[in-house]
């Protein structure tokens, strides 16, 4: 897609709304070119059938286009609830952008796109949806609802999001997992953004929070956004660079082609061990590089989401 909106100052949070849409009908569009196909013929209302369950309710004029078996499907059984949890640590800024554009997003923009995306795709299966940000601080928190107000105060927060200044403090992610996690008493699907980076020390911490959020039965997605050019290719070019630690702001300066492969080693050992980690937990891993389109994160909503229901 070659749409040039800005995602913030222009238009509020209706603008982040538009680009939303304009990716869910252009995802959904190309649902018959995957294993979706016949999903989008009237996406809000079917599932497929499952061998064992009742006929009653099978859709036998879109088995005649598909040639596949879904059951139609009640407002009172779209009860799905969930629970979306945004890293908005400082290295979600990176790289930083004056502004944002759909093609040309940091990770923290993209996670807040695909946000609402998701928002709005949910809103189509008439889901519920809460939402969690936190930075050097728990900033915000509300609980799962399916009102198009509530919706719609969520996609004010996202665009507040977008414009606040960056703390540029330490994050202690697993404080905020944990009390996210007392927060979720009934059972949801939970999708978490973030780019992982933290203290090895801490990593311990880190999953210890992880497990704590599928407590009571929750399923969770971790989506690892990350720059894959930048934070794992380590593509700088030939010259001198000078580094800055967003956090810290301690700088380094270095040619990039020096250390380039014994980087590249480092951070894919540590992409393969956080991905078996979660594999250990029951957590679903999706790498979501931000130069990427949103298909990854909602063609993952909707393989988990046929799974939790």
């Amino acid at each position: 897609m070659d749409l040039e909106y800005e995602l913030h100052k222009a238009g509020g949070f209706q603008n982040l709304e538009l680009l939303a849409k304009q990716v869910v009908e252009g995802f959904i569009s190309g649902l018959h070119k995957s294993p979706f196909h016949g999903f989008s013929a009237e996406f809000a209302e079917h599932k497929v059938y499952n061998a064992g369950e009742s006929t009653r309710h099978i859709d036998w004029k879109l088995f005649a286009k598909t040639d596949k078996l879904f059951t139609k499907r009640y407002e009172e059984e779209t009860n799905l609830r969930c629970h979306l949890i945004l890293d908005n640590s400082a290295s979600m800024h990176y790289p930083g952008k004056k502004k944002q554009r759909l093609n040309d997003l940091n990770k923290i923009g993209f996670s807040v796109l695909a946000s609402a995306c998701l928002m709005q795709i949910l809103k189509k299966q008439r889901d519920a949806v809460g939402l969690s940000i936190y930075s050097d601080r728990y900033e915000y928190y509300a609980p799962e609802k399916g009102s198009e107000r509530h919706r719609r105060m969520l996609l004010n927060i996202l665009e507040q999001t977008l414009e606040q200044p960056v703390s540029g403090q330490p994050t202690k992610t697993y404080t905020y997992l944990h009390q996210i996690a007392e927060k979720m008493k009934r059972r949801s699907l939970i999708f978490f953004f973030s780019d992982m980076f933290q203290d090895e020390v801490e990593e311990e911490k880190l999953f210890d929070a992880l497990r704590h959020l599928k407590y009571n039965k929750h399923e969770l997605v971790l989506f690892h956004v990350f720059d894959l050019k930048k934070e794992l290719s380590f593509e700088f070019g030939e010259g001198p660079q000078r580094f800055t630690d967003v956090e810290t702001g301690e700088k380094m300066d270095l040619y990039a082609d020096n250390v380039k492969e014994s980087y590249r080693e480092v951070v894919e050992n540590y992409f393969a061990k956080l991905k078996l980690k979660c594999a250990q937990y029951g957590i679903k891993y999706v790498q979501a590089d931000i130069n990427e389109n949103f298909d990854r994160v909602l063609s993952t909503y909707l393989v988990e989401r046929q799974k939790f229901v």
